[in-house]
């Protein structure tokens, strides 16, 4: 059974969440939170038995819906995190895409140095033949 991070929280529980919203918009089971959150039954049912976890954007439709504020569903589903931390590892290029950006780059170069010696022959030329001659 796979269990996210969150789930590691001795206080994190999203049944206490989920049932709050149950109570607040009058409904009388999740087929029927996970229609008003627009979301399939199996992930309200995934959400419960720790195998899913209540995601941003639930996060945002859960506060579209009920009018309750991002931290207090937080705090309702007892996630008492104050900053989201990224590890070192996200956000950078994996190895092959930086050997590609690497070449894409060096390609870049090439071309330029390409285009400098062409721009700079031809304005050789063009001062060569534009001289002054006396006939």
């Amino acid at each position: 059974m796979a269990h996210h991070a969150l789930s590691s929280q001795e206080s994190y529980n999203p049944n206490h969440l989920l049932d709050i919203l149950l109570g607040k918009m009058q409904l009388k089971n999740d087929a029927a939170l996970s229609r008003m959150l627009e979301v399939a039954p199996p992930v309200i049912s995934k959400i419960r038995h720790h195998r899913l976890p209540v995601g941003a954007s639930l996060l945002i439709r859960m506060h579209e819906v009920t009018g309750m504020s991002i931290r207090d569903l937080r705090d309702l589903m007892g996630d008492r995190r104050t900053k989201y931390r990224l590890s070192d590892a996200q956000g950078r290029p994996k190895p092959e895409e930086k050997a590609a950006q690497a070449a894409a780059a060096a390609a870049q170069q090439q071309q330029q140095q390409q285009q400098q010696t062409q721009q700079q022959s031809q304005n050789n030329e063009a001062s060569s033949s534009s001289g002054n001659y006396a006939h």
